[in-house]
């Protein structure tokens, strides 16, 4: 910056020197960059001088301008000196009349004042005397504000000189007349028609007029009963009406008139202006919020106490999804009323009711449940004994045979038992689902949602309906059943509790837990717990079943050894028919067990093995027993040593969930009735042959139906071995004329 105004070549600088700068263009430039330049400064010179002229005009202008301002300032101060003094001489004049009228009203200024006091206090005393029958006239135009300030304005003096005769007799006409005001105020205040500004202006008046204020309050909440009272009558006549009419009546009618009410009451009596001695004003609130609410509880206990009874009739016989529409309506107008009695929780009072009504539901579908159950198993029952089972007919060689109706018929109705209790109790659920729909103001709610979905829907409906199905089936194994179940029975609902052990159960509370979003953090009955109690409600039932049909098998056994002359018989020429009625019930139970259950493990043994076991048995009792006397043969130990080296067999054990466990019981059962009876009987040699006889044929047949083979052999031998025992001559018969005696029959 220093050099560029230092620099003597520069024409726009303080230090420009002409002849340097004219000297250097002679020697750099050439003569067209010479003129060039000229023509240049010349224009530059001409814009300035033009520029300089512009700004002398302007300046010269405003400076004109200025000129005849300052003239003109000066003609005005003139004006305004000239003025002021005016003033001055007219304020000088002023204060000199002022002195005269003051010097001249001096003496008469008291009198005036005087007088002025007398006109004021006769006023007073015209309104004194003309205020009864102001009062009066206030009253006949009803005008009741204006006659009750016109009162409490003279009331004052009234009472400062009411012991002189003439205003005593004011004050006891305006006393009466007010007494009057009071009758025609308290029956505009207990007038049905009143609206509720009339009654506010009715309370305020007699507020002023010192009439008790808990007095006021106890009058205005009784007249507001009567209305109260006309709407929860109302309510009770149109029980018979549809369930939301009912609900959209209760709140358009009685919670309007009751917040109306309170709302009114609040203006009138708590939100009013407070009176100057704090104390009473203390007191008031305390006496009106205390009635008021006395009042409002009361009337909503009795409003809750209708609804809960209209609930409780609309379960018995409306819809579901109606209930629920006209509850959520009942709880949010509830919500809106507790904005506005807000001491009071009735929004949570409601909640109960829902939430009782919720539980009303599931109790009443537990008991739909119980007699669905019940209803399946009579047509279960019905079924099962409408459909008689055919024994089936054993074949001479392999003892196949046809399957009878009630076996094919055993699956499907396990099938159908399942399926129905499963799809109703889907459909309970999806009825009970509208309780939490997320549009619901209560469904929502912690306080609601636990209580509904895990201890009402979960606990108390699915997981107590399973225990009562499991409870159900396991009274079927009690002696106090008042008619003995069916054995089929008895097998099919082991099934059903085996089934529902397996998949039933996971899924129905996975179901119920997905639908009503029960987390994992609640407390709740585990699917292992009723699992188990289902696995032990079926092998009860298995074990009862077993102990029926063993029994049922043993009843033929005892009576065919019971009712037989067996000292006197003839010699065996066939089987006993008794004994094919036995293989022919096995063989039936075979197939009635085998379309439930699996067929199970069976020990290994040979093609031909019931017929080379029993030969060897034979040629056993043969050698051992047929050469020794009667006397010899009841001292033989031989028996006895063969026993104590043999496994002992559980006649009453627990059997598996196979058709070979199940049969191998009932045949254990029976196989150890007729050992016993045998026992208690004395045979002859004819007899022991029929025994004999026998029992080949049971060993030719039954040994296809238990799990071990050497099971039905070993108690079989116990039958002849205590029959040989009970023998006078014990000679047993020829092995091959055994054969030939079963095969024939």
């Amino acid at each position: 910056m220093a050099e560029s105004t230092g620099n003597p070549y520069d024409i726009n600088g303080q230090h420009f020197n002409a002849d340097m700068y004219l000297q250097r263009l002679l020697k750099e430039c050439t003569l067209k960059q010479i003129m060039d330049q000229e023509i240049e400064i010349v224009q530059d010179t001409q814009v300035l001088h033009s520029d300089m002229q512009t700004l002398v005009y302007e300046n010269y202008n405003k400076f004109i301008s200025a000129t005849d301002t300052i003239k003109k300032m000066k003609t005005d101060f003139k004006k305004m000196e000239d003025e002021m003094d005016l003033l001055s001489t007219n304020m000088e004049s002023i204060t000199s009349f002022s002195e005269q009228i003051s010097c001249t009203l001096q003496e008469t200024r008291q009198q005036i004042t005087e007088l002025s006091g007398v006109h004021s206090l006769l006023k007073r005393l015209q309104f004194l005397f003309k205020l009864p029958s102001q009062l009066k006239a206030h009253i006949e135009d009803e005008n009741y504000s204006q006659a009750v300030q016109d009162y409490i304005h003279a009331q004052r003096v009234l009472r400062q000189y009411g012991d002189m005769a003439s205003f005593h007799g004011i004050q006891s006409d305006c006393e009466v007349i007010v007494e009057e005001l009071k009758t025609h105020l308290r029956g505009q205040f207990r007038s049905k028609d009143a609206s509720p500004k009339e009654l506010a202006e009715s309370v305020d008046l007699l507020l002023q007029l010192k009439e008790p204020p808990d007095s006021l309050c106890s009058d205005f909440l009784a007249h507001a009963q009567v209305r109260m009272t006309e709407q929860l009558q109302v309510l009770q006549d149109m029980k018979d009406q549809d369930m939301i009419e009912f609900v959209d009546a209760g709140s358009s009618g009685f919670l309007s008139d009751l917040c109306l009410v309170v709302a009114s009451y609040n203006d009138m009596f708590l939100n009013r202006p407070r009176s100057q001695d704090p104390n009473q004003s203390d007191d008031l609130d305390s006496v009106a919020t205390t009635q008021l609410n006395n009042f409002v509880l009361q009337n909503m206990q009795n409003y809750f106490e209708l609804m809960s009874n209209r609930v409780e009739q609309e379960q018995d016989t409306g819809d579901t999804a109606v209930l629920v529409r006209a509850l959520d309506r009942f709880h949010r107008r509830l919500q809106a009323v507790n904005t506005l009695l807000a001491e009071s929780d009735f929004a949570r009072t409601g909640t109960e009711i829902v939430l009782k009504a919720a539980r009303r539901q599931c109790r009443a579908h537990s008991q739909a449940l119980k007699a669905h159950l019940a209803d399946a198993l009579s047509r279960v029952r019905q079924g099962l004994a409408a459909s008689p089972a055919p024994l089936a007919r054993v074949g001479s060689a392999n003892g196949s045979g046809q399957v009878d109706t009630l076996s094919s018929s055993l699956p499907e109705m396990q099938a159908s038992l399942v399926l129905a209790t499963v799809e109703k109790v889907k459909g309970i659920l999806q009825d009970l689902l509208v309780f939490v729909q997320p549009e619901l103001t209560f469904g929502l709610k912690p306080h609601f949602r636990d209580a509904f979905c895990v201890d009402s829907v979960r606990e108390e409906l699915v997981v107590g309906f399973l225990h009562h199905l499991t409870a159900t089936a396991r009274s079927f194994c009690s002696d106090s059943v008042k008619s003995v179940p069916l054995p089929s029975l008895l097998l099919l609902l082991s099934k059903t509790c085996l089934e529902l052990e397996s998949s039933s159960v996971h899924y129905l509370l996975s179901t119920v837990d997905e639908l009503f979003g029960i987390e994992e953090q609640h407390e709740t009955t585990p699917a292992s717990e009723l699992c188990a109690a289902m696995h032990e409600a079926a092998q009860d039932l298995l074990n009862h079943y077993v102990r029926m049909q063993g029994l049922n098998v043993s009843q033929m056994l005892r009576k065919s050894v019971e009712t037989r002359d067996w000292l006197h018989t003839i010699e065996p020429r066939t089987v006993r028919a008794v004994m094919k009625r036995v293989v022919e019930d096995v063989a039936a139970l075979d197939g009635q067990v085998g379309a439930l259950f699996e067929e199970g493990t069976r020990a290994e043994h040979s093609s031909d093995s019931s017929r080379r076991t029993h030969s060897v048995s034979l040629s056993r009792h043969r050698s051992n027993w047929s050469s020794y006397a009667p006397s010899q043969l009841e001292s033989s130990i031989v028996t006895n040593i063969q026993k104590l080296f043999s496994e002992r067999i559980e006649i009453f054990s627990s059997v598996d969930f196979s058709k070979v466990s199940i049969l191998t019981g009932i045949i254990k059962i029976s196989l150890k009735t007729f050992l016993e009876c045998v026992r208690l009987r004395t045979f002859s040699r004819y007899g022991l042959q029929q025994i004999q006889v026998d029992t080949h044929y049971l060993q030719l047949y039954l040994w296809r139906f238990v799990t071990d083979e050497n099971l039905v052999h070993r108690l079989l031998d116990d039958i002849l071995s205590s029959t040989v025992h009970r023998c006078l001559d014990p000679v047993l018969m020829e092995p091959s004329v055994v054969e030939i005696i079963c095969e024939r029959g």
